[in-house]
């Protein structure tokens, strides 16, 4: 029996660096040379894709990554509008009813209004206050926010999440206001997809049309016609097409992919997020209409 299984795990062996040489072949003989740009890149993932030298998931994932390097962190952030916050002034047990309805793990603790970050509140350091019964004020337990501008390049972002070891950053405008927030699971969202957990659900939903500044949203690409009409007094029809991704999909006249961008109207839409088959988030940028 031991002879046997040698001359198994012998053939084993002598097929796994076959297999590997085959596909290292296929990969050199598509790379046909260094690539020269970007798109030349991004090309040869398409085509490692088409060859099936790589699957449908690893894929995207190698797209998302080309994604956030060219991507701002107001692009993904959340707006100061949904930030879910903590006052400075409160103890344990105000801020823990909130806590369990929201179902964050990190929560940045204000003074006064949102401009005014005293720190982050992380879930996991009340434990041991929660264990004792003690009810201490939220900022003998807050850690120390981190800042970063709404021009920040997301990929340099994720970087530092990485390397500084902090999973939230606040975002500031170049007026040193408080524009909203960015964790590192937004950005991981844009390369691996939707990161679901337990409190997640359908009434907790992101809102169709979110407001990033005065004139710049993320919209979903389901979005109704009717919905997009009335939030931003146009008259585009339903005839054709039920939602907004309905009608950018028709603008292009073909399915566009991440990074691509036209203008209907007096609006921008560049698109944030998709695959092969449908668009999944827009960016909308609104310009001014030129008098008549």
């Amino acid at each position: 029996m031991s002879d046997e299984r040698s001359v198994e795990h012998s053939a084993t062996a002598h097929q796994h660096p076959q297999k590997r040489s085959n596909w290292l072949n296929r990969l050199g003989h598509l790379l046909k040379g260094e690539p020269n740009d970007r798109d030349e890149l991004a090309d040869i993932i398409t085509e490692a894709g088409e060859r099936d030298i790589i699957d449908e998931d690893t894929q995207d994932m190698l797209e998302g990554v080309f994604e956030i390097s060219e991507l701002r962190v107001r692009d993904i952030m959340i707006p100061r509008s949904q930030m879910n916050t903590l006052p400075s002034d409160a103890c344990i047990n105000d801020v823990i009813p909130k806590i369990i309805e929201s179902g964050n793990s990190r929560y940045p603790v204000i003074h006064e209004d949102k401009d005014h970050i005293e720190g982050i509140l992380l879930v996991k350091d009340l434990l041991k206050y929660i264990v004792t019964r003690e009810n201490a004020p939220v900022t003998d337990i807050i850690r120390p926010a981190v800042v970063v501008p709404e021009s920040k390049r997301v990929d340099k972002l994720l970087k530092e999440f990485q390397q500084c070891r902090y999973h939230m950053a606040i975002v500031v405008d170049e007026y040193g206001g408080v524009s909203g927030l960015v964790t590192i699971e937004d950005i991981l969202e844009l390369i691996v997809g939707e990161i679901e957990d337990e409190y997640d659900d359908e009434d907790n939903a992101p809102a169709n049309i979110t407001e990033i500044n005065s004139n710049l949203y993320h919209v979903l690409s389901l979005t109704p016609i009717a919905d997009f009409n009335e939030k931003f007094g146009t008259c585009f029809t339903n005839d054709e097409y039920d939602t907004i991704g309905g009608l950018v999909l028709h603008a292009f006249g073909h399915l566009p992919a991440k990074g691509d961008s036209i203008s209907v109207e007096n609006f921008d839409f560049k698109v944030l997020s998709a695959d092969k088959r449908s668009i999944h988030l827009l960016q909308l940028t609104v310009n001014p209409r030129e008098e008549e």
